[in-house]
């Protein structure tokens, strides 16, 4: 099985891109939100390490913003609970593709919290800065103090592209992208 991991800054639409190889995708902000909506057992280590903040089942979106914009330390409290839930997601999920030719890994802090192996070929997904910020200005919950938080625990952008095999220049236009994936997937296979 061929492992290929999408990286990228945020909002540079790595998910978009993920999409598009036509191949099983596990999306690590999917589970998250699963987790969030689904899992008591999540619930109950935040809400024992982050009691000011998460109070309800379902865990709400606003109840983990807040908590990562009061203090450094909570993003990474939430951080070091859940990736371990959703790393264990994600071998559910490779168990299950075991027979696929390729899977594609669309986890925001895949080489932070090193879940990628070294054989894992890696995609760097580059947008144009003004086309993310028209994007991330689209979501519902866009807060730009959170953003910089969450960029503030990635690896620098440089860093990824030098570790990815190939990057992709997102447009955002489906055409654009299947071509450069095909180039990709032409080379690997």
């Amino acid at each position: 099985m061929i492992r290929i991991g999408i990286l990228g800054t945020i909002g540079s639409g790595k998910s978009y891109v993920a999409k598009h190889f036509g191949y099983p995708v596990f999306n690590a902000d999917l589970e998250v939100g699963k987790l969030y909506n689904n899992d008591r057992k999540v619930f109950n280590k935040l809400k024992k390490n982050l009691s000011k903040y998460i109070y309800s089942f379902p865990i709400k979106k606003d109840e983990v913003s807040k908590a990562i914009l009061a203090n450094k330390t909570n993003l990474k409290k939430i951080v070091s609970i859940v990736h371990l839930e959703v790393k264990k997601k994600m071998n559910i999920f490779l168990k299950k593709n075991k027979n696929r030719k390729i899977v594609i890994l669309d986890i925001p802090l895949l080489l932070e919290n090193k879940i990628n192996n070294k054989k894992d070929i890696l995609v760097f997904v580059e947008s144009k800065q003004f086309e993310i910020l028209k994007r991330l200005k689209k979501r519902d919950n866009f807060n730009q103090k959170l953003l910089k938080k969450f960029k503030d625990i990635q690896l620098p952008i440089n860093y990824k592209k030098k570790k990815s095999q190939f990057i992709i220049k997102n447009d955002f236009t489906d055409k654009s992208v299947k071509k450069s994936i095909n180039k990709i997937l032409k080379e690997i296979i």
